[in-house]
């Protein structure tokens, strides 16, 4: 049993085939999938998907790249999206300065703001860190010092991450989960997989970003929740564990972060 916490499973790239996909997650293994939001739109295309779908669940927030005009109505918004049920987190919330879509003193009041939205609100983070880590660890690290005793051990996730390990261990000293991605599988991603040996199984999450970044062998073609097997494997051989030793473990991880129920009945 599997759980991919981060799928953009409500992007077009799925609308011919998204039946398809789930049923092939399903017999991948996959029970539940993630969606993360990117704006207001996807956010609430997200939640569609949960309602119609009981393994699917969704977060809420803006993409930093979604940051460039954020007002207060935008977080009243997130707000209203985030009472949903079937919401399990804030995100993928953070920091990109690889791309110029948002100013960074946007990116970082947008970030700020759904950061405390989130410790209202009692729920976990999914946060997205490229090429920001000299910024998204000391503003993750304050922040964690303020949370309720609730949110304290599960403030969320790095997602999909690549920085390099001492980043990794700045976030894992303040009980963050570090999700991995088909990256972990390329040959040229040494660094990444000492990261994965050397994270403790117990913070570990498995994610696809599909449509992005996909595993190999299916490297170039649109990445699916199917795939997070591919990547749960090459872990798992790492750590020398069997794939259903890995699987249980990052299962309970996303049952934990997420407070996600048990396994649905579709």
């Amino acid at each position: 049993m599997l759980i991919d916490t981060h799928c953009h499973l409500n992007f077009d790239g799925y609308d011919a085939d998204r039946e398809a996909v789930l049923r092939r997650a399903a017999d991948a293994g996959v029970t539940r999938i993630i969606i993360p939001s990117v704006d207001l739109v996807t956010g609430q295309e997200g939640i569609d998907l949960a309602e119609r779908y009981a393994g699917v669940f969704a977060a809420a927030g803006l993409h930093p790249n979604s940051t460039a005009n954020f007002t207060d109505a935008d977080l009243e918004a997130i707000t209203a999206q985030a009472a949903h049920p079937k919401v399990v987190a804030i995100g993928e919330i953070g920091l990109d300065y690889h791309w110029d879509d948002s100013p960074k003193a946007m990116q970082q009041r947008a970030f700020a703001a759904q950061l405390a939205l989130a410790a209202k609100l009692e729920l976990p983070v999914i946060i997205h860190n490229r090429e920001a880590s000299d910024d998204v660890l000391p503003i993750l690290e304050a922040w964690a010092a303020t949370l309720p005793p609730a949110l304290k051990e599960r403030p969320g996730v790095l997602h999909s991450f690549s920085a390099p390990p001492s980043i990794a261990e700045r976030a894992l000293a303040i009980n963050f989960y570090l999700g991995f991605t088909g990256p972990v599988t390329y040959k040229n991603a040494e660094e990444l997989r000492r990261v994965a040996l050397a994270a403790p199984l117990d913070r570990m999450l498995v994610e696809t970003d599909g449509p992005y970044l996909t595993p190999v062998p299916h490297r170039g073609k649109r990445n699916e929740p199917a795939y997070v097997a591919l990547v749960a494997d090459r872990i798992a051989a790492l750590k020398g564990l069997t794939l259903d030793e890995f699987a249980a473990a990052t299962t309970a991880n996303a049952e934990r972060l997420f407070r996600l129920p048990g396994q649905p009945s579709n």
